[in-house]
């Protein structure tokens, strides 16, 4: 296990192997964090890189104050993956783009009249649900490309012959909003678990929790319908988020900031836009305070990608991936700040954590066909 564990100070540790790119950035922002009154451990995960003065990738935990900056602006960003009835052999690959070119980003009324649940009608941000967002936010349709391990898969209930559909987003203008209340009000101290302040932020944090669950769950079912499909979720679990957890015997607060919860049953941990994803089972472990990687994570900032890549790739070719999916992009912009290229190899983010003996590999998922945006902004 220590080849992949690898020390800092007596509190921070990160976990990547000698082949995982790591920004020394990112390992200066997990010391700063560290530094935070009460922050008891911090440890990167492979997927870990430099943030907005935090690291993204990482799990925190403290006793007696929590960190709502560190959770961030996108409470509840997650993943989660419905099996559909599309039967991957007979599926035409260009009629399905065809038919997802014009799907919208953002559902009209009649459809959020029709399927948001009546408690959430009258929500201030109802208009976002069943929307994806921006960023790394994405709906992707796969196939199983190879199956690892038999008898862990056969208790999945995925069927191997039809494909799937993984959907990444979060609460949307929701968390931003909670977030920027925190820091007008407190700027970016923690605040005390005991006080008012806590309490109203928390039940914030679980409103918005609830937000990011059930919009992945509109997105699936808008996009299913678009292609005359069903589905069934199999999974959904948040890597942005804080509660209450109990660390060595000590009670306290776990934040994870793009981190993704080892003790909640099987995972999946996605590639980049143009790479493969993979379904793991968690050994859950302190050394990496029960969370693992959610992601390949960033190689190159967002604002780098274009003027690296845009003389060698047009939009059009970034669409086509050396794996034979199709991206749906129209953003020209976004295209080139989620090329593959700008990412880490899963590869390397999932053999970190096979070293440190954090995860069973059961099934590695090939993209088909990613959707990010249609070209409104939602």
């Amino acid at each position: 296990m220590g080849n992949s564990i690898r020390p800092v100070s007596e509190n921070v540790s990160y976990i990547a192997t000698d082949n995982t790119w790591i920004e020394s950035k990112a390992i200066q922002q997990l010391q700063t964090t560290a530094n935070l009154p009460n922050m008891v451990s911090v440890v990167g995960m492979p997927d870990l890189h430099p943030g907005r003065g935090y690291p993204i990738g990482a799990a925190f935990f403290s006793t007696q104050h929590f960190y709502p900056a560190l959770v961030g602006n996108d409470i509840g960003c997650g993943m989660s993956l419905f099996q559909t009835d599309i039967n991957v052999r007979k599926l035409s690959l260009d009629k399905f783009e065809k038919q997802l070119l014009t799907l919208s980003d953002i559902a009209s009324y009649e459809w959020l009249n029709e399927y948001v649940p009546e408690n959430m009608q009258e929500h201030e941000f109802v208009t976002s649900l069943s929307s994806i967002g921006g960023g790394n936010h994405f709906a992707e349709f796969q196939s199983i490309d190879k199956i690892i391990d038999n008898e862990l898969f056969s208790k999945s209930g995925l069927d191997k012959k039809n494909a799937l559909l993984l959907v990444h987003s979060g609460s949307r203008g929701l968390g931003q909003s909670i977030l920027q209340r925190h820091i007008e009000q407190h700027g970016h101290n923690g605040l005390d678990s005991n006080s008012l302040d806590a309490m109203s932020y928390l039940n914030a944090h679980q409103d918005a929790l609830h937000f990011a669950e059930l919009n992945r769950q509109l997105i699936s079912l808008r996009m299913l319908q678009h292609v005359h499909a069903l589905g069934e979720m199999k999974l959904d679990i948040n890597h942005n988020l804080v509660e209450a957890y109990t660390f060595k015997g000590i009670d306290g607060w776990l934040h994870r900031k793009g981190a993704t919860p080892a003790d909640r049953g099987m995972v999946i941990i996605p590639g980049s836009r143009g790479d493969y994803s993979y379904l793991v089972a968690p050994q859950a472990s302190d050394k990496s305070l029960h969370s693992l990687a959610h992601g390949a994570g960033r190689k190159w900032m967002r604002t780098e990608c274009k003027g690296r890549l845009s003389h060698r790739y047009t939009p059009l070719q970034l669409a086509r991936t050396n794996l034979g999916s199709r991206v749906i992009c129209a953003n020209k912009q976004l295209i080139y700040e989620e090329a593959p290229q700008s990412y880490k190899s899963i590869e390397t983010v999932i053999e970190s954590m096979k070293n440190a003996e954090l995860i069973n590999v059961i099934a590695r998922l090939k993209p088909i066909l990613t959707y990010k945006t249609s070209g409104e902004f939602a």
